[in-house]
């Protein structure tokens, strides 16, 4: 059997990190030294407008472990870190992003682990949040619970990106062609065996976060769609609700009139019946149009990204090196 065999792999999604990424590779590379095994690293361009490409290739000459995947534009990171997964070689797989909040030092405790237990998948699960403020915390937890009682899924709270995936994990992943992806949700939804490693999560070393708000909460919005129709079923309960409301109401205003001759109430609080009930009804038009035009994304059956270049490393898989003998 060849000893030049990847057994593990880390797959990097990168856009525009140029700032961080030669920083990310010395300390990645360091750990990878200390491991003593066969290692590649993939680091995927996700169209990516500065000078990280340039560097991946440089990171590359000077190191023979490193890959580069190079996709044809921007397809996010979730989309990103499944075209990691789909080239990804090694026996088993750490997913990781570059901003070095999540320190490549955890890595050995990753693999120790799934050496040990044999579990699929290995979560890093953060014990600290350094440089997150109050309310980012705040909405980070409430997203977590949200989850936990919504969603059709078990989410491990704090707990990103981060972990390592055995081949079966991976493989399993793959299969799934769903194009509205949330990568956190899918590595619960496969099952098998999944423990946590604890760590302390580092603020961001350099560089700016690409989450926006808009883009957290229209992540939360892909999670909650993607494993719940809670959302059609509360705008149906509401919407029931509502009806069961107006009709008491109605009752009451019948027999206050008839018993005691009131007027019916006027303009004012018409008014603010209908501007209520015409919200309402486009909240829920808004909820079914969601899951609708999932729908419709889906039904084209476009490809999930592409790529440009695929450069892998040198090292080869033992599935390659057993049919090389």
């Amino acid at each position: 059997m060849d000893e030049t065999a990847a057994i593990l792999s880390v797959v990097v999604p990168a856009y525009n990190e140029e700032a961080v990424l030669a920083a990310f590779h010395q300390r990645l590379a360091a750990v990878l030294d200390g491991l003593g095994q066969p290692a590649e690293v993939l680091y995927v361009n996700d169209g990516s407008t500065d000078r990280t490409r340039t560097l991946i290739e440089g990171i590359q000459a000077r190191d023979g472990r490193v890959g580069l995947l190079d996709l044809s534009r921007n397809f996010g990171k979730e989309v990103a870190l499944s075209a990691g997964l789909d080239h990804a070689r090694g026996e088993a797989v750490v997913v990781m992003d570059a901003d070095l909040q999540d320190p490549p030092e955890v890595i050995p405790s990753l693999v120790d682990a799934w050496r040990r237990t044999g579990a699929d998948v290995v979560y890093a699960q953060r014990v600290a949040r350094a440089g997150d403020g109050p309310v980012k915390r705040g909405t980070a937890h409430l997203f977590y619970a949200l989850m936990q009682h919504v969603g059709r899924i078990h989410i491990p709270r704090e707990t990103g990106d981060f972990r390592l995936l055995s081949r079966r994990a991976v493989e399993a992943l793959r299969a799934y062609p769903e194009h509205h992806r949330f990568m956190k949700g899918l590595f619960t939804w496969i099952g098998f065996d999944q423990i946590a490693v604890t760590f302390e999560r580092d603020p961001r070393d350099a560089g700016m976060s690409k989450w926006s708000w808009p883009k957290l909460l229209n992540l939360a919005i892909e999670a909650i769609t993607s494993f719940t129709a809670a959302p059609l079923r509360f705008a149906s309960i509401l919407g029931l609700l509502i009806a069961a409301l107006a009709f008491v109401y109605a009752l009451v205003i019948v027999y206050k009139t008839l018993r005691f001759g009131e007027p019916v109430a006027g303009y004012p609080s018409l008014m603010t019946a209908v501007l209520f009930m015409g919200g309402v009804q486009l909240t829920a038009i808004g909820i079914l149009g969601e899951y609708l035009g999932r729908v419709f994304v889906e039904t084209k059956r476009r490809p999930l990204y592409h790529v440009r270049d695929y450069q892998p490393a040198p090292l080869r898989t033992r599935a390659e090196a057993a049919h090389a003998e």
